[in-house]
């Protein structure tokens, strides 16, 4: 077991990395930013980054620490119905990219997450998303994979292990919601620096 959690740290340790960690800081801001300006944060994902998905979403319209406003945050893996009648109506490559295109305004931010990096579904969201206005942040293990064409804001590790990926991946929205909360509501930091 102290092996297993050994690898597991060093894997951690390689990717927060000071890149890394200057990417997370920018998405910060940018959701900050975002939110201040009143737009809206989407986020989709296939699996576990739907889940992911869901959990960042709650996160942010429930709270992280402490009571707060509600922010406008939307999972696009949530909605069974909408999931299922694109898919059967058109195909499932699109079921993301649809909702971008109801649920999208300029300046709102498409987050997508893949452990790959090559979810066709969430690549055609991040496009759509570009082509829209949307800020981008795009997720994903295996140097980003096919994302790296279409995130603004690249979240990008290079281990292509998927168990190793999402951790990386929870600790880091986890990150993000303490520090956005932190900001735009007690202007003190909280919890544990990385």
């Amino acid at each position: 077991m102290s092996e297993w959690v050994e690898q597991r740290l060093q894997s951690l340790a390689r990717a927060f990395d000071q890149s890394y960690c200057g990417a997370i800081e920018a998405v910060v801001d940018l959701i900050c930013q975002r939110f201040q300006a009143g737009n809206k944060l989407l986020i989709c994902g296939n699996g576990g980054s739907a889940a992911d998905a869901q959990h960042l979403a709650a996160e942010f319209v429930g709270r992280f620490y402490f009571n707060r406003q509600a922010l406008p945050a939307i999972a696009l893996t949530a909605n069974s119905s909408i999931l299922t009648s694109v898919s059967n109506d058109y195909t499932y490559d699109i079921v993301f990219s649809r909702q971008v295109e109801a649920l999208g305004q300029p300046g709102d931010i498409l987050w997508g997450l893949s452990t790959s990096g090559k979810s066709a579904n969430v690549l055609h969201a991040l496009k759509c998303a570009k082509d829209k206005g949307l800020h981008t942040i795009g997720m994903a293990g295996n140097n980003g994979g096919l994302f790296q064409e279409f995130a603004d804001y690249p979240l990008f590790i290079a281990d292509k292990n998927t168990p190793c990926i999402q951790e990386v991946h929870l600790m880091t929205y986890h990150h993000i919601c303490e520090q956005v909360e932190s900001r735009l509501f007690a202007q003190k930091s909280v919890g544990i620096k990385v």
